[in-house]
């Protein structure tokens, strides 16, 4: 008991973004991430994201595969603020949940498959935060270094690009989770087919075999 008080409460680990020294801010880059996760049967899964104030978080997801009787692909997705206040739901096979961050802290983002009972879900996330400055807001008017007209054209072109770049990563993982969900339902339609088109084979050999047994019993003579 003196060992569990010395070392305090029992949690996840978070993380965040650290700064080298006191004086210096906080490092405000865009943290993104872009994974595939398992969801048991009647499970919920719940991640965290750290985000600063005045950021654009986005949460976009897609059930690209299902198992059990019902072969229900609809999940429930929730985004949290740090304070617990629900930001977003969404209810479907894919969907996204944007919102601005208001206050600096860790956003839960929860995938809920209570409904499937009997089978795992398969879900291709992809969030994160980005902000429009860079640290810009953060530096004193002394401190910033007087440039040239094409130095500070240069700079803001680059932001641009940059800001620009990000959005085309955005969409090319939207392409990604509906190419990957198009792949496991072709994936199963082909394995659908096939073992009915076995099972149908089967019974087409059977009913023949039954047939030709039946028709020598007719003409079994003593």
């Amino acid at each position: 008991m003196l060992l569990l008080a010395l070392l305090g409460p029992a949690g996840c680990p978070k993380t965040e973004p650290l700064s080298g020294s006191g004086q210096e801010p906080l490092f405000r880059g865009a943290d993104r991430y872009d994974f595939a996760v398992v969801i048991p049967a009647g499970a919920v899964e719940c991640f965290w994201q750290f985000a600063h104030q005045s950021g654009n978080f986005f949460f976009s997801y897609e059930v690209q595969r299902a198992t059990g009787i019902g072969n229900n692909r609809n999940i429930l997705a929730t985004a949290s603020d740090p304070n617990g206040f629900q930001l977003g739901i969404s209810q479907h096979v894919r969907g996204q949940i944007n919102f601005l961050t208001k206050e600096t802290g860790f956003y839960q983002l929860c995938l809920d498959n209570q409904q499937n009972h009997f089978g795992f879900m398969q879900v291709y996330l992809n969030f994160g935060v980005y902000y429009e400055g860079f640290n810009v807001e953060n530096k004193q008017p002394e401190e910033r270094k007087e440039l040239n007209n094409t130095l500070e054209a240069i700079e803001v072109s680059i932001r641009k690009l940059q800001l620009h770049i990000f959005h085309m990563w955005r969409f090319y993982n939207f392409a990604r989770m509906r190419k990957g969900a198009d792949s496991f339902l072709l994936e199963s339609n082909y394995n659908y087919v096939n073992w009915w088109s076995m099972a149908q084979s089967c019974v087409i050999v059977l009913s023949g075999v039954l047939q030709l047994y039946f028709l020598k019993r007719l003409f079994n003579v003593q």
